[in-house]
């Protein structure tokens, strides 16, 4: 960097950052005495479970829009008790639960049907202004250095959704020999189809959003990661083809989490900049940061990675983490009021 190009930056007017997040319930802060503006937050991030009339009304006081993060396909605590939803992988066995995670069939309509009813009573009930498809994947986790990616879902109602989506009959055989046959047969359509599927649940819940709270914004968390990183598992895995969803959601978060994925904090900023050159200005871009297990230099440097590009917000990981920090706290109101 010249000297000149050096003055010229310092010389520019802060960015304007619109959306100034955190995720998580902000009882850390308002239990410190802290009100929301006073550290330029304008936008709550809470899981729909802990949604209340008293914390949107407490928001709105305090200038924040609230939006709701529901965890679309984590089957954790459901497909326990409705086994038909347990996501069957190449073997023709129950897929292992991840270190932490497990998902759901996606095609199981009783855990559909479960996941929607809860989307419209969340609708019904709260002037929220947009709901965050979290967990959003075919069963797989992505957050740590070492991905769990394994072959899902291959269970009869998967099988059969795929043949009449490709008009073809998979030979009759176990679970674990139809498997082996699409893998090798049927590969790049069955990749194809589970993007499609995953993208059918994306619009059902845009449809329900614009119908219960039109003007409300669907957003997603998503995997972090480019087309190429571990041999293109975002598609092929995760069922994640982030061309065919700018057509669906308004905002993007990458779950840009650089510690947990043992990265550098300039990596933040690196997918920010690759993501604004893939979607451009077909969809908004939010990434949500790691402020969790952090120094409070990291949180400060990857908020601002985080806002950089072609980003018109950012939130954190999570309110809990900063709150309990003075040095993250400061950092925090430094950044987000500059921005305001």
């Amino acid at each position: 960097m010249t000297r000149r190009t050096a003055l010229a930056l310092l010389a520019a007017p802060p960015k304007k950052i619109e959306v100034r997040g955190i995720y998580s319930n902000p009882r850390p802060f308002w239990d410190k005495g802290a009100r929301l503006d006073d550290y330029g937050v304008n936008a709550l991030f809470v899981n729909a479970g802990s949604m209340n009339a008293a914390l949107l009304d407490r928001a709105a006081a305090e200038g924040a829009r609230v939006f709701a993060e529901l965890p679309t396909l984590n089957g954790k605590g459901y497909v326990e008790k409705h086994s038909e939803a347990w996501p069957i992988n190449e073997l023709g066995e129950k897929a292992p639960q991840a270190s932490w995670f497990l998902g759901a069939c996606p095609t199981e309509p009783g855990f559909r049907g479960f996941r929607m009813r809860q989307l419209e009573d969340l609708l019904t009930r709260y002037n929220i202004a947009g709901v965050w498809m979290d967990y959003f994947h075919w069963h797989a986790q992505f957050e740590d250095p070492r991905p769990i990616l394994p072959e899902t879902c291959f269970c009869g109602l998967c099988i059969a959704a795929f043949e009449k989506a490709v008009s073809g009959a998979v030979p009759f055989g176990t679970s674990k020999e139809r498997a082996r046959w699409i893998l090798t047969r049927r590969n790049r359509q069955w990749r194809d189809w589970r993007v499609d599927h995953l993208n059918g649940w994306a619009r059902q819940m845009k449809t329900a959003l614009k119908r219960l709270r039109p003007g409300a914004l669907l957003g997603v968390y998503h995997c972090p990661w480019t087309d190429s990183e571990f041999d293109g598992a975002r598609r092929r895995i995760l069922g994640l083809d982030l061309d065919k969803l700018a057509s669906v959601v308004d905002v993007f978060s990458p779950m840009v989490y650089h510690g947990r994925m043992q990265r550098a904090p300039e990596w933040v900023g690196e997918n920010v900049g690759w993501l604004t050159r893939k979607i451009g200005k077909r969809a908004l871009i939010w990434p949500i940061v790691q402020a969790a297990d952090v120094s409070a230099s990291e949180f400060e440097k990857v908020l601002r990675e985080g806002a950089s590009s072609g980003a018109t917000g950012v939130m954190m990981f999570t309110a809990q983490a900063v709150a309990g920090d003075p040095a993250k706290l400061d950092a925090l109101r430094r950044l987000y009021t500059g921005w305001r």
